[in-house]
């Protein structure tokens, strides 16, 4: 599955991406965004999760962003849970070059289209850590609202940090839409 837009393209990810996101997550301006291993996954560990991927098929969708110029990026996720009809849907710009030029925003559009109208999804939340204001900033003007927050979720650097969840519901996504 490829889904296009005007700055990124969203492509499946293939092996070769695999030693970028380790080079991305060993950074610390980029896995201070995200959870997982302190000090970053090695090349097996993100090996594996590749291998992985084809089981998570239905339940998840993982994707390369690629800039039209084909500079891989980062990626972006939907895991869907379809009895309920919602999902999590998730980024990761890696590329530090990439930060504020619109791409965060472009590849969060085409998620939510795909997950509201191919995939009929009911509602699609998010966790983003509350030092993020830039990420939230961004999610409320997609239209994400605020649900509430995990208190002290994640430590990082010595101290405890909020998760702040958001979701938006297909109602909503269609009023933004139609604006």
């Amino acid at each position: 599955m490829i889904l296009r837009g005007e700055k990124v393209t969203l492509r499946p990810i293939a092996a070769s991406d695999l030693p970028r996101f380790v080079r991305w997550l060993k950074n610390d301006a980029v896995r201070k965004g995200i959870s997982g291993n302190p000090k970053g996954p090695t090349v097996q560990q993100e090996k594996t999760w590749f291998r992985g991927l084809p089981k998570k098929k239905k339940d998840e969708k993982h994707f390369a962003i690629d800039t039209q110029n084909d500079l891989h990026i980062g990626s972006a996720s939907l895991r869907l849970n379809t009895t309920h009809k919602r999902a999590e849907i998730g980024i990761l710009i890696g590329d530090t070059r990439a930060w504020g030029r619109g791409y965060g925003k472009e590849v969060m559009s085409l998620l939510m289209r795909y997950g509201f109208e191919k995939l009929k999804l009911h509602r699609i939340d998010l966790g983003v850590y509350a030092y993020n204001t830039r990420a939230i900033a961004l999610y409320k003007k997609l239209g994400f609202k605020p649900e509430g927050a995990r208190r002290d979720f994640v430590f990082w650097k010595g101290k405890f940090y909020d998760e702040i969840l958001m979701s938006m519901l297909e109602k909503e996504w269609k009023n933004c839409q139609s604006r």
